[in-house]
This record gives structure tokens, C-alpha cells and sequence, in this order.
């Protein structure tokens, strides 16, 4: 079995594009090209269509694309088996995050693990919580700290770190905060005012919109993003209002309470519940487990 034809088989398959996977391999497309050319000729058959310059799966390909992953997966594995009979922590771990659980909470942690685990090879990646969970599930990642979902998959194993509560938020002169110092406000005065929140499906939206709607109907949202950073900024310049994390707030926000309203999403690991964990991998939990994490801002 030549494992690098399997690679580039699924880099291929994945990008429809000969030129992209060498990119993503880092060899040149002929050897991409040849490596395809052999995989069809071991198997007897076709894998793509070339249609233009683009290359799509054919039913053959589509057939073997689910093996070639799990073979993949089982040759990572087996490396990760017999890494750990060292007992040594070191090789590599792949590590997913979102944008602001990485830019606001792991930077300390990862710049101590570095220092404590220097034979770790740190693979990390950015990318929305969801998209992360995703990706676990697919196998490409061996850990994640996201936000956690509501509703897991059955695949996924789920370690809780940290609550993250969130605070309704506006600029100093949003009108919000006139009315708020002559009356409560209510979900229901909250509702008459533009929001600015994450896109609809994530998990944080989810969070944030679950009990209004619930006591009151459909937001008016005005602008969607998943960074919460871009979402501070327009909330501090009276865009609208929002749901930050309470670490976010700072003196560009006034933080609204709303009668009735109390919020907060998890934060934690997700990890593949079929795979086991690579020695560095046992490591960051341990590490993350034993450090403080909502101390960290």
C-alpha cells in the first residue's frame, strides 16, 4: 500500500484541484498527478472526472474516499500507539480553537506548555467552534477547545473548563442606557433595538437568542460576524447592542441588565471518542485541567 498516493488522492479530493493539493503537500502537481495515476492503476479503475480544469470525484472515487480516510486514520493511530509506549511526551499534536478562546485564554497556557513539553510539535489551528467540532469529528484534529455545543455528538467526548457568562453590551450613548437609568429594562425593550450577533447556527447565537425568543420572538439583527472582537468594535460605536463575554467589556461598553436575562455559554475540550490520545495530548488536558483558566482574560 503506498500511503502517499492515498494522500494525495484525498488532498484531491478534498480541493477538486490537482494544483491545490500539491500546494497543500508541498511536492509539484506532476507528482501529484503521478501519484493519482498509480492509485488508478493499482485499483483498475478511475477516480475523478476531469471536467475543464477542475476535478470532481467519480463514483469510484466516492467509494474509496471514506476507506482512504480511514486508513489514513488508522496509520495516525498507530503512530500515536506506539509514540506513547514511550512513554515521552513529545511528537505532534493538533490542536483547534476558535478566534477569541484563542487570542483571550490560551496564549499563557500554550507559551508554558511550549516551555514545559519544548518536544511537542504544536499544530494549531483557527476556525469557528462549530467548524472545530466538526473537524474533530472528521478526525483531522486531535483536540479542541471551543465552545461547547448544546447538543453534542454521540462521537464527541466533552471536558467543561470554564463558564463563560456573557453581558448585554452598548455604547456609552446608546440610548439604552438613558432608559436604563429611569426604569428596568425588559426583554421585550431590549428587542426593539438593532442587534449585532454571531451567525445564525452557531453555538454562542444560539446561547444568546434561545431565551429572548422564547419570552419574546424574532431580534432585529442588523449585522451578523463570528469574530466577537469585530462585534465589539461595532457595538462600541452604536451600531447596536449585543451579548459579549464579560471579559470583553471594557471602558468602551455599558453593560445592560435586563430583567429576567442571565446568559453564559462553556467553554472545553472536544475530542474524537474513537480515538485515543497522543501522550502530548494527555499532557494539555492535564495542563489545562490544573491551571486556572478563568483567571485568565
Amino acid at each position: 500500500m503506498d500511503l502517499s498516493a492515498y494522500k494525495a488522492f484525498i488532498a484531491v479530493a478534498e480541493h477538486n484541484s490537482f494544483s491545490k493539493a500539491s500546494e497543500m503537500l508541498y511536492i509539484t502537481q506532476p507528482a501529484v498527478s503521478k501519484r493519482i495515476a498509480l492509485l488508478e492503476e493499482q485499483l483498475g479503475c478511475l477516480l475523478f472526472d476531469r471536467i475543464g480544469r477542475k476535478v470532481v470525484l467519480n463514483e469510484a472515487g466516492k467509494a474509496l474516499l471514506p476507506v482512504a480516510l480511514r486508513i489514513m486514520q488508522e496509520v495516525k493511530e498507530s503512530q500515536r500507539v506506539i509514540n506513547n509506549l514511550t512513554g515521552e511526551v513529545s511528537g505532534h499534536l493538533s490542536l483547534v480553537t476558535s478566534h477569541h478562546i484563542g487570542l483571550h485564554r490560551l496564549p499563557e497556557i500554550l507559551k508554558k506548555y511550549a516551555q514545559d513539553y519544548p518536544q511537542v510539535r504544536l499544530d494549531l489551528a483557527f476556525m469557528d467552534s462549530e467548524n472545530a467540532c466538526h473537524n474533530i469529528e472528521k478526525g483531522d484534529f486531535e483536540l479542541g477547545v471551543v465552545t461547547l455545543p448544546l447538543k453534542p455528538s454521540k462521537r464527541l467526548n466533552i471536558t467543561e473548563l470554564w463558564s463563560d457568562p456573557l453581558a448585554i453590551a452598548v455604547a456609552p450613548k446608546h440610548p439604552l442606557v438613558t432608559l436604563s437609568k429611569q426604569k428596568v429594562i425588559t426583554l421585550n425593550e431590549l428587542a426593539k433595538h438593532p442587534a449585532i450577533l454571531p451567525a445564525i447556527g452557531t453555538y454562542t447565537r444560539t446561547v444568546i437568542e434561545k431565551p429572548v425568543i422564547q419570552k419574546h420572538g424574532a431580534l432585529d439583527v442588523i449585522l451578523e460576524t463570528n469574530y466577537l472582537e469585530t462585534i465589539h468594535m461595532m457595538v462600541s460605536i452604536g451600531l447596536g447592542w449585543s451579548a459579549l463575554p464579560r471579559t470583553m467589556l471594557d471602558n468602551k461598553l455599558i453593560e445592560i441588565p435586563v430583567k429576567g436575562l442571565t446568559i453564559a455559554r462553556t467553554l472545553g475540550i472536544v475530542q474524537h471518542e474513537g480515538r485515543s490520545l497522543s501522550n502530548a495530548g494527555k499532557a494539555f488536558i492535564q495542563y489545562l485541567k490544573k491551571n486556572n483558566l478563568s483567571t485568565v482574560r
